[in-house]
């Protein structure tokens, strides 16, 4: 079972891979979900090239009067700075290759443990791994909405992109993690 967890497990890293390359690189997703156009951008990097220097998060509130708190209707901006530039981008592809693989291989080793008659139902595997999209979708996507966050609609079309995702490598996950024929129903 061992040799059949990790190679699942690479498997789903490479379709993880495979999807993201084509839903980020070729369709350009996360480009046009994550990194937005502002007009007058030279301007903007400037101003917070000059204010930002510690790398964080940070939260730009609109200025209110004083003792009554923000003004209701004025937004409210949220800006990441993660403290590398574009130089970083090639290690940054690696640690997310390696996270692909090491997510996919814990995801078959959850699945394996689950009993073989739940496995033995090819829909029931997908499923499995259309939850572990569900999950991560509320855990991370829908804890992104709001203030300073995504605005709902992106929030919604992210989450489905992360859902699809998991699907996509349930399939592949699920075709070879099918039980042995020889092993004993529990």
């Amino acid at each position: 079972m061992r040799s059949k967890i990790i190679t699942s497990g690479i498997l789903g890293g490479i379709a993880m891979s495979i999807w993201m390359l084509v839903v980020n690189a070729v369709l350009g997703f996360e480009h046009s979900m994550q990194m937005k156009s502002i007009t007058n951008e030279r301007e903007v990097y400037d101003l917070l090239k000059a204010s930002i220097v510690e790398p964080g998060r940070y939260i730009c509130n609109p200025e209110g009067p004083p003792q009554s708190g923000f003004p209701d209707g004025e937004p409210v901006f949220s800006i990441l700075f993660g403290g590398v530039g574009h130089e970083a981008a090639g290690e940054m592809m690696l640690v997310d290759l390696l996270i692909f693989f090491v997510a996919a291989t814990i995801a078959a080793w959850m699945l394996s443990l689950l009993s073989t008659q739940f496995r033995e139902s090819y829909r029931s595997r997908v499923l499995f791994f259309a939850a572990i999209g569900l999950l991560f979708a509320v855990a991370v996507d829908f804890t992104n909405h709001g203030i300073g966050g995504y605005p709902l609609d992106d929030t919604v079309i992210l989450a489905l992109h992360r859902i699809a995702m998991w699907v996509f490598v349930g399939l592949v996950v699920g075709w070879r993690m099918k039980p042995d024929p020889d092993v004993v129903k529990t």
